[in-house]
C-alpha cells in the first residue's frame, strides 16, 4: 500500500555532486553553457549539495544511449572517482533510457540526477501549504512514473517517506523485486496521480470562485512575476507589509500571496506574489502548478521584477516571457521593475538597462528607493491610461457590455446578429478582461489575427 503523504525531501547532508552541462548545436538557450552551470550550482546549493567539479560537452545531437558521448562518460567516471562524488547531476532532463544506461555504467554507488529531479526536490522542501504539497507531489509522480526500473526499491518499503525516497536527491536506490512488482508500483502511482488530479481540480474550482468574487469587487489585480530570487516577495512586503517569507535562495516562495494595496489618490489594487520562474522549468511543474499559475493569467497588470544586478538579467527576462507564453498570459500588459539598484556599483547602469525595458522603473525593494514612483506608474496604467480597442461581444456577455459602458469610453456600437461590436477606449485595469473578445479582420489568417489582437498600453 503506497504512502499517501507528499514525498519528503531525503537529502543527505551535503552530498558531493559533479555537474554535467551539454550544449546542442542549433538549440536556442537563454543562457550560455557556463552561465547555465553556474545557475545549476545555485540550485544544487539550495538542495543541500556541494558541487565538487563539472564538465561540459558540445554535441550536434544527444547520444541516444547516454546523452553525452562515450568518451565523455569515461572522462566523467574518472573525475567522479577522483573527487569522490556520489551524485552526477545533468543540466538537462534525461530520458528514462538515458537514466537507465547511465545508472548501469556508473554503478550503484553513484546516483544519476537531472535538472528536473533537482528542481522537484527543491519544490518539495519549500511546499508548506496543502495546495503546494499536492502540486509538487503530482509533478514528482508524473516525472518518476516512466523512470521506474528494477533499481527502485519497492514503494511499499518507503512508508512514512512517500514514493520518492529511493529516487530523491542523495538517496541511492536498491535492486527491486522484479517486473511483476514494478507493474504493481506503476499501478499504485497511476492511482495516486488520478487522486491528486481530483484534489487539485477541487483547488482550481475554489480558486476560480475566489477570482469571480474578486472580479465582482471591481478591484484590479496586479501580479508580480519574475525570475526566481529577483526580489518579488521583498517587493510585496515593501508595498503591503505582507510579511511574506524572504530568503536569498532560489524558489524560497511557492505559494501565492495576495494583499490589498492603496495606490496614490486612494485607488485600490490587489497585488499577488507568485512562484518564481527559471529557464528549463520542468513541464511537469508547469502542468501541476496550473491552479497557481492561473492567478497570473487572470491578472489585469503584470509587474515583472528583474534583478538588475544579475549579469544575465536580460536572458532571465526572456525566460520569464517565454513561460508567460506557455501559460497563456503573454497578452497581459507588463510594467517592468528593475530591482536591487541599491546594490549597483554604478547607478548609471540602471538607466542603460531601461533601453531593453521601455516601460520600467528602477527600485530597491529592500530600501524602498523608487517605490513611490512605482505606485504612481501602477495607478496611471490601471486607472488613467486608456487604450483604443474594438471588441465583439455576444448578448449573453451582458456583464462585460455593462462594464464597458460603466468604465470605458464608447465611440461606436454596431448591433449584429446575437451581439454587438463596440469601438472605444478602456482603462488599463480592464484590458486583459476583454482581450479574448478583440475584433480582428475577417480575411486575416490566424497568425496575423493574433498579432492584431495584441493589446498594449499607450505610454503614459
Amino acid at each position: 500500500m503506497m504512502a499517501k503523504k507528499n514525498p519528503e525531501p531525503t537529502l543527505r547532508p551535503r552530498s558531493r555532486a559533479f555537474l554535467v552541462g551539454v550544449e546542442i548545436y542549433g538549440e536556442d538557450s537563454y543562457l550560455s553553457i557556463e552561465d547555465s552551470l553556474a545557475e545549476l550550482t545555485l540550485l544544487a546549493d539550495t538542495a543541500g549539495l556541494d558541487v565538487v567539479g563539472s564538465a561540459t560537452q558540445k554535441l550536434d545531437r544527444p547520444n541516444p544511449q547516454t546523452y553525452i558521448g562515450a568518451g565523455k562518460v569515461e572522462e566523467i567516471q574518472a573525475l567522479v572517482e577522483e573527487f569522490q562524488a556520489d551524485i552526477v547531476l545533468f543540466d538537462e532532463e534525461l530520458s528514462p533510457r538515458h537514466l537507465r544506461e547511465l545508472e548501469r555504467i556508473f554503478g550503484p554507488k553513484v546516483q544519476i540526477l537531472d535538472r528536473t529531479a533537482l528542481i522537484l526536490d527543491i519544490f518539495a522542501q519549500h511546499a508548506h501549504t496543502r495546495e503546494g504539497a499536492l502540486q509538487v507531489e503530482l509533478a514528482q509522480y508524473e516525472y518518476r512514473l516512466p523512470r521506474l526500473t528494477r533499481a527502485w526499491t519497492h514503494l511499499a518499503r518507503q512508508a512514512g517517506g512517500g514514493a520518492g525516497r529511493s529516487g530523491s536527491v542523495g538517496g541511492v536506490g536498491l535492486r527491486g523485486p522484479g517486473e511483476t512488482q514494478l507493474e504493481v508500483d506503476r499501478r499504485d502511482i497511476r492511482r495516486r496521480i488520478d487522486h491528486l488530479k481530483e484534489e487539485l481540480d477541487k483547488v482550481r474550482i475554489h480558486r476560480r470562485q475566489y477570482r469571480r468574487r474578486r472580479r465582482r469587487s471591481r478591484i484590479p489585480v496586479v501580479t508580480l512575476v519574475g525570475y526566481t530570487n529577483a526580489g518579488k516577495s521583498t517587493l510585496l512586503n515593501r508595498l503591503s507589509g505582507a510579511g511574506v517569507y524572504v530568503a536569498d535562495q532560489l524558489f524560497a516562495t511557492l505559494d501565492p500571496t495576495t494583499r490589498r494595496v492603496e495606490l496614490p489618490g486612494g485607488n485600490p489594487a490587489l497585488i499577488t506574489d507568485t512562484v518564481g520562474f527559471i529557464q528549463k522549468l520542468p513541464t511537469t511543474l508547469v502542468a501541476s502548478f496550473r491552479a497557481t499559475l492561473e492567478e497570473i493569467a487572470d491578472a489585469d497588470l503584470l509587474v515583472h521584477v528583474v534583478d538588475i544586478t544579475h549579469p544575465n538579467a536580460q536572458a532571465q527576462a526572456e525566460a520569464v516571457f517565454h513561460t508567460l507564453g506557455e501559460i497563456d498570459a503573454d497578452h497581459i500588459p507588463v510594467l517592468t521593475v528593475l530591482n536591487k539598484v541599491d546594490q549597483l556599483a554604478d547607478p548609471e547602469r540602471a538607466r542603460t538597462v531601461t533601453e531593453y525595458f521601455p516601460r520600467s522603473v528602477a527600485v530597491s525593494a529592500l530600501r524602498g528607493d523608487g517605490i513611490v514612483t512605482l505606485l504612481d506608474k501602477v495607478k496611471t496604467l490601471l486607472y488613467e491610461t486608456y487604450t483604443p480597442i474594438t471588441i465583439q461581444l455576444d448578448y449573453k456577455d451582458g456583464g462585460l457590455i455593462s462594464l464597458f459602458h460603466e468604465s470605458g469610453q464608447i465611440e461606436a456600437i454596431e448591433n449584429i446578429r446575437g451581439g454587438v461590436i463596440i469601438t472605444g477606449k478602456l482603462p488599463g485595469r480592464l484590458l486583459a478582461r476583454f482581450q479574448t473578445y478583440v475584433k480582428t479582420g475577417d480575411n486575416e489568417d490566424e497568425e496575423s489575427g493574433k498579432q492584431d489582437s495584441w493589446i498594449d498600453f499607450e505610454e503614459p
